[in-house]
């Protein structure tokens, strides 16, 4: 059989040229995000900026529910790793909250500033730190390099205490990108500076994951090809270790609205998240 092979690998990862008011997104999401800031500070249920670390990106807001939280979820979120900042998706924090869980927002060091590695031992930093301020089970969340981020705390190579990955209920890696490699070959890659040993030392696809994990990789069906082949990635190649996979494809979602469900609390995106 043949298979179509990709000879660019910009176009491969570009995703608002192919999707209609692609370039307004981000404005929308910040908009939402500074909304729902103002709404939650309000109700004296907002602790902005706790530090995890030295760097003034080294921060994470810290969202409550109404009454004592049922746990914590941690949302990590994208932009391949040199774009955004915490600030843009606060109000994807509204469905786990509605359910009574916690929500921490963490930043990190963008590239090229930091490297790849650097942050995900920031990320580790971040998730331990919330997790010594709210008790119970921790969830996590991540799109697009999120759900690289939060895929590598569950590898073997974790930066998370062991405590604290033992706390770690449920993962949902969103639109997440699993091998690193192929990133080589973009222009972003001037920024990132992967070089093959790092990303394979980066990649969850290459890497074992820790015993008794629970992942769900989730993408929307109307992604370009290569966030579809990545989501699938470690449902293949994790499935022979002890731990619990599945794979979802959203029906007509994109990269820029598959993460609209975790603002419903009723969502099936929030419901796997939380294992509600």
């Amino acid at each position: 059989m043949m298979t179509n092979m990709i000879s660019d690998w910009d176009d491969a990862y570009t995703n608002s040229a192919y999707i209609p008011g692609g370039s307004g997104f981000a404005g929308k999401w910040q908009a939402l995000a500074a909304a729902f800031r103002d709404e939650m500070a309000e109700t004296g249920r907002l602790r902005r900026d706790v530090p995890y670390g030295p760097h003034e990106r080294n921060r994470y807001d810290l969202f409550l529910p109404a009454g004592e939280p049922k746990g914590l979820m941690v949302f990590v979120h994208g932009g391949y790793w040199m774009n955004f900042d915490k600030s843009f998706w606060s109000h994807l924090a509204r469905g786990s909250l509605d359910q009574g869980f916690a929500v921490a927002m963490p930043g990190y060091v963008l590239c090229p500033e930091a490297r790849i590695p650097d942050i995900t031992r920031q990320v580790g930093a971040a998730i331990a730190m919330a997790a010594s301020d709210v008790a119970g089970p921790i969830h996590l969340a991540g799109h697009s390099a999120g759900g690289h981020l939060v895929t590598r705390m569950l590898c073997t190579t974790t930066p998370l205490p062991q405590a604290v990955g033992s706390r770690i209920k449920k993962t949902v890696s969103i639109s997440g990108l699993h091998d690193l490699r192929p990133l080589m070959n973009t222009k972003m890659n001037e920024t990132l500076r992967l070089d093959l040993a790092e990303a394979r030392a980066e990649s969850p696809a290459l890497l074992e994951p820790l015993d008794g994990i629970d992942l769900t990789s989730w993408v929307g069906s109307a992604e370009r090809p290569e966030f579809l082949r990545q989501n699938g990635l470690l449902g293949n190649l994790w499935s022979s270790f002890d731990v619990r996979l599945s794979s979802i494809e959203e029906p007509g979602r994109h990269h820029f609205d598959v993460i609209d469900g975790l603002m419903d609390a009723n969502h099936p995106l929030v419901r796997t998240l939380l294992a509600v």
